[in-house]
């Protein structure tokens, strides 16, 4: 945030000498952090990414036709193969140096002196990110959409519906988590690294791993939840644990177990839930406890 709308917002506050509401110091925050977007082009850019996607799907559906399933193998392949990253993007670029920015800038040092509460900032940058991201998301949608309207007429699968839901309670999950990021670090590479790390490939890489080898259900990583977009797509609905035998190794005649795990759809919803309370929660008692110098 510029020290112009730092500036901008002392006045607002100091109006008529009373400081604003709780409610009304959210929207201020609110505003300033969405023009912020717009001013650094971090908005543009994240929306050129998303119309490049939309751009690639539509000339492959054009190009090389419709894939298998009708309606919903069309909504499979474009909306379960995308979804996610589109999210984690948007949490990425919004949300990845929201907390950490002010303290590296060293803005936040002029921001904290006004009379407005830490939980107040924080949750107005939140709702800045939810917002901008909801945009973006809905932008592509449209696109998506606008594809589905040309190629099988006003019919909509109502598993999208429970998808593009499921998507939803994804991006709050994703913003509580690189929110926790950026106030658990000061500067703004650190946390946006650790996000972009985690969230792209980190999380599932550790899933792999752990399905595969210590044969255990991930369930506590956000990731084996977020699976529930693409699988809602799927039919009949994947089974929640597939066991397959692979080739008998040299040094004995047993072959080897792999085992796949999928999320039932309350599972991944529990699961998703609880990573953006428990890192929101978090994420604010640690800005709230950290120091300006």
């Amino acid at each position: 945030m510029s020290q112009q709308d730092k500036k901008s917002m002392t006045d607002v506050s100091l109006e008529g000498n009373n400081p604003p509401s709780s409610l009304s110091q959210v929207g201020i925050i609110t505003k300033y952090e969405m023009s912020n977007y717009f001013r650094a082009r971090r908005f543009f850019i994240l929306l050129g990414i998303a119309l490049a996607f939309s751009a690639i799907f539509t000339f492959l559906v054009a190009h090389y036709g419709l894939p298998a399933g009708g309606a919903l193998g069309f909504y499979s392949e474009w909306w379960g193969r995308s979804a996610t990253f589109i999210v984690i993007f948007s949490a990425i670029f919004f949300g990845g140096d929201a907390i950490s920015g002010e303290f590296q800038n060293k803005t936040g040092y002029f921001l904290v002196g006004n009379p407005i509460r830490r939980s107040s900032i924080y949750i107005g940058k939140w709702f800045a990110a939810l917002v901008a991201s909801l945009i973006i998301i809905g932008i592509y949608t449209a696109i998506m959409l606008a594809n589905s309207f040309y190629y099988f007429g006003v019919s909509i699968p109502w598993q999208f519906g429970e998808s593009f839901a499921f998507t939803l309670v994804y991006l709050i999950a994703a913003l509580g988590l690189t929110f926790f990021f950026s106030s658990a670090f000061k500067s703004s590479s650190y946390s946006i690294l650790v996000a972009v790390v985690l969230l792209l490939f980190g999380f599932t890489i550790i899933e792999e791993l752990i399905a595969v080898f210590a044969h255990v259900e991930p369930w506590f990583l956000l990731s084996y939840g977020s699976e529930i977009i693409g699988n809602i797509l799927t039919t009949p609905y994947p089974a929640h644990t597939t066991i397959q035998h692979g080739f008998a190794g040299r040094g004995g005649p047993n072959a080897a177990t792999f085992t796949t795990y999928n999320a039932t759809v309350p599972e991944g919803v529990a699961i998703m839930l609880v990573y953006f309370a428990l890192t929101a929660v978090l994420g604010l008692v640690l800005f709230e406890r950290k120091e300006f110098n």
